[in-house]
């Protein structure tokens, strides 16, 4: 039987990182169902970081429920260790979609590409979401994994402006784009042993954006496979390093 100290911080642990379930409808006609994390005290007059998260394909579905698997839950423990108030946004992408393209046509002009109507809606709910609550917009940031990856990097291409920090994870993005967000805060992780999504996806990333001239940072887990989010969510220096960072920076 474990002890009723153990026992209560569990609950309270639980109760710390529950997101409710929400639905919202953006002006294109998309539904999104959504997670949201609210600060559990919201002190009248103070602003709250907030942080889009966006998650991998094996996630995908219509339950609301299966997008909280991995790096949602870690991330919002890592703010409450670092005494962090902050609100979550956790999308869940339809079975029969995607956040982002998993390959570049670069027949294509970058400019011309087409827009994912899902991504749009989740961007209009960050901007509902801002207008709404006490959220801090200089301090709204995005992460994805894989696919959450690949959203995190379109996201920055499409409002580069609506964020102050990014974390893609394992994913990848159009390089002829960094141009739009090279001022960008950004760290990238990635493992070298990757089979699903080849480290050349974060890696091409990272060269473009530094001859353009970002301070972004990769780093490369040795020997790791396609799962390098357990690591990185679970660090609090990666969160503390994300929360740390704001627009007028």
């Amino acid at each position: 039987m474990k002890p009723l100290l153990t026992v209560l911080l569990t609950m309270v642990n639980a109760a710390a990182i529950e997101l409710e379930p929400k639905t919202f409808e953006a002006s294109n006609g998309t539904e999104v169902l959504y997670r949201f994390a609210v600060p559990a005290k919201i002190e009248e007059e103070k602003k709250y970081p907030l942080v889009l998260f966006l998650h991998g394909s094996g996630q995908r579905g219509s339950d609301n429920k299966a997008q909280l698997k991995h790096g949602a839950k870690a991330i919002l423990q890592n703010a409450e260790k670092l005494g962090q108030p902050m609100f979550v946004i956790a999308p869940q992408c339809p079975a029969d979609k995607t956040w982002a393209p998993y390959r570049i046509d670069f027949k294509i002009p970058a400019d011309e590409k087409p827009k994912n109507p899902l991504l749009n809606a989740v961007l209009a709910l960050i901007e509902e979401t801002a207008s709404k609550q006490p959220v801090d917009r200089d301090r709204i940031y995005i992460t994805g994994l894989s696919m959450g990856g690949f959203g995190t990097w379109d996201a920055i291409e499409s409002q580069p402006k609506t964020f102050a920090a990014a974390i893609p994870i394992c994913g990848a993005g159009d390089p002829r784009t960094v141009d739009r967000f090279k001022n960008l805060p950004i760290r990238i992780f990635h493992g070298d042993d990757d089979k699903v999504v080849p480290l050349t996806g974060s890696q091409r990333m990272f060269d473009a954006l530094k001859e353009a001239g970002s301070e972004a940072k990769l780093t490369i887990y040795p020997g790791v496979g396609h799962d390098s989010w357990t690591q990185t969510y679970e660090d609090v220096e990666v969160v503390r390093w994300l929360l740390a960072q704001t627009k007028s920076d």
